[in-house]
């Protein structure tokens, strides 16, 4: 998780640990002690009150779902910057909070499912990108065309996109993958190779070339790309995400501070 969700969660169970403390001594001691007819202590009216409220949060917020802020313009046109998505965290397993150690094995990613996931390279920051290869796939973007396993990803134009913010249009295409369709951008401007490439693990596994990249993902890894194509980066750059890196599914927009009509949009 990004440090400032990390900071919430941690501060969280710190609250839900000194309440339940503060509940459990009460209850099972202090109140035994207290004649009949004595007050309640203030501090028990607040505990009483805020530690119920604390753990269903902290239940809620670390087994079932998680909200999180889109911070880039990667994923346009399926999330924009400043959407707020709920994340499902028990869709591929159960792990437990701050160490996020997986203890149940509920599902695997599919592949056109929007996952959030613990950046490999700097595991303190949270990304959000669609899931293009499962272990074994080989999966190749070149020239600006996916293919998987040998087989050309399903795409065909659509109506061109407006970005709002800068006053200028571009091509829009419509992508199935498997199973899930969705909107994917392309600027025709752009070269199809790709740019910034850094070392990562397994680097071996993938070839580049001016056309673009091949790679064979690796076992109990994901290779993942942002829906805007042109403008994220991604597997392509940056290399496979590894299973214990996967924090949840993205599937809901709650609210955009900016835009309200794009709250309740499912994906």
């Amino acid at each position: 998780m990004d440090f400032s969700s990390f900071k919430f969660t941690l501060t969280l169970f710190v609250l839900l640990l000194t309440t339940g403390i503060a509940w459990g001594a009460d209850r099972f001691y202090a109140r035994r002690r207290r004649a009949a007819d004595a007050p309640q202590p203030w501090w028990v009216e607040w505990v009483a009150a805020f530690f119920p409220v604390l753990l269903i949060v902290f239940i809620l917020r670390s087994f079932v779902v998680e909200p999180f802020k889109i911070p880039s313009g990667s994923m346009i046109p399926t999330l924009l910057e400043g959407d707020f998505v709920a994340v499902n965290k028990f869709a591929y397993g159960i792990r437990l909070p701050l160490i996020d150690k997986k203890i149940i094995d509920i599902d695997s990613p599919k592949r056109g499912e929007v996952m959030v996931f613990r950046y490999p390279a700097d595991p303190s920051q949270n990304y959000i990108k669609r899931v293009v290869g499962l272990p074994g796939d080989r999966v190749e973007y070149i020239d600006k065309r996916l293919t998987i396993n040998g087989e050309p990803v399903e795409t065909v134009a659509d109506d061109a996109y407006l970005h709002t913010d800068r006053l200028y249009y571009s091509p829009k295409y419509l992508e199935k993958l498997g199973g899930v369709e969705h909107a994917i951008l392309n600027e025709e401007k752009e070269p199809p190779f790709v740019r910034d490439m850094r070392d990562y693990p397994f680097r071996g596994n993938c070839t580049y070339t001016a056309h673009g990249v091949g790679c064979t993902v690796p076992p109990g890894h994901y290779m993942v790309m942002g829906d805007n194509r042109d403008n994220s980066a991604d597997s392509r750059v940056w290399g496979f995400v590894p299973d214990e890196n996967i924090v949840g599914r993205a599937f809901f927009i709650w609210f955009n501070f900016s835009n309200l009509k794009r709250i309740g949009r499912f994906y």
